[in-house]
């Protein structure tokens, strides 16, 4: 296993393209600290964002990985590349001659896959640790760990859309071919919950309890955007005439495991497809 996550970072790291976009990733991550020191000011009317709650706990574990959640594009784009190569420049077919196996090859890009999705996860507990001990107006132990099970969706979310990525890769073998299928698939995804939103089950909540199984959807619904969910925008709601809203921001354990299955399913699917492939 440390052979060949080795073999693979190293690809990884003497590919520029592929080192920049991994940096620039991590590094726009830490901009989400920035956000504590944007102030607005319209003449006497002063609003700082940290002190609405966005650092509080437990909500910053919520509100932290949907936002970096958002930026999983970046190493998307290196995994699909990443596998991209290794038909352009046939790295794949002299790993094979040098006695690596098919399901070696599989188990190594799926390794990285788990290790980029572990790496980010760990990453975003750190920050959002630090935001939270600095700006937190609740710093009690049994607070600040509550919730966590936003990370633990964060990481299988991950894992699911670069094991969906990589995937893509294997299947299209060009890069920017697998990045379009990727775009055209949600917008399909998009076509068939406006179908049964509009169409099929009208006026009804229905239609989610079979759009939740669709792959990319369903990596959507572990996270369910935070800014609802803050004090001062559901203060707004009621102000307006509105009532609070009452959405359901839970993680589920039926949504980690549809998302698990669609990891797994990816899996085998890149494997048997590079089983039968003559390469």
């Amino acid at each position: 296993m440390k052979r060949l996550l080795q073999i693979e970072f190293q690809k990884i790291w003497k590919n520029r393209a592929s080192r920049i976009l991994t940096l620039a990733y991590f590094i726009i991550l830490t901009f989400i600290a920035l956000i504590a020191s944007i102030e607005f000011k319209i003449g006497n009317f002063e609003l700082r964002i940290a002190d609405q709650g966005i650092f509080n706990f437990p909500y910053i574990w919520h509100f932290t990985t949907y936002i970096a959640a958002i930026l999983k594009l970046f190493l998307a784009i290196v995994i699909v590349s990443m596998m991209a190569n290794e038909y352009s420049y046939g790295t794949l077919k002299q790993n094979l001659i040098d006695g690596l196996s098919k399901k070696e090859f599989i188990q190594s890009k799926f390794l990285i896959v788990f290790t980029f999705a572990g790496i980010s996860t760990v990453f975003v507990f750190i920050m959002s640790l630090l935001l939270g001990l600095s700006f937190s107006a609740y710093n009690e132990i049994g607070i600040i760990f509550s919730d966590l099970e936003y990370l633990l969706a964060y990481f299988v979310k991950l894992s699911a859309f670069f094991s969906f990525c990589l995937f893509l890769g294997i299947l299209v073998k060009r890069s920017a071919f697998a990045l379009g299928f990727l775009f055209i698939w949600n917008i399909i995804e998009g076509i068939i919950i406006g179908t049964l939103r509009w169409k099929v089950f009208k006026d009804s909540d229905n239609y989610q309890y079979i759009t939740q199984f669709l792959p990319l959807e369903s990596m959507s619904n572990l996270i369910k955007e935070p800014i609802t969910r803050l004090n001062v925008i559901k203060n707004i709601e009621t102000t307006i005439g509105g009532e609070a809203s009452l959405k359901d921001y839970s993680v589920h354990w039926y949504s980690l495991v549809i998302v698990i299955a669609w990891t797994v399913i990816f899996m085998l699917m890149s494997y048997k497809i590079l089983q039968k492939r003559d390469l």
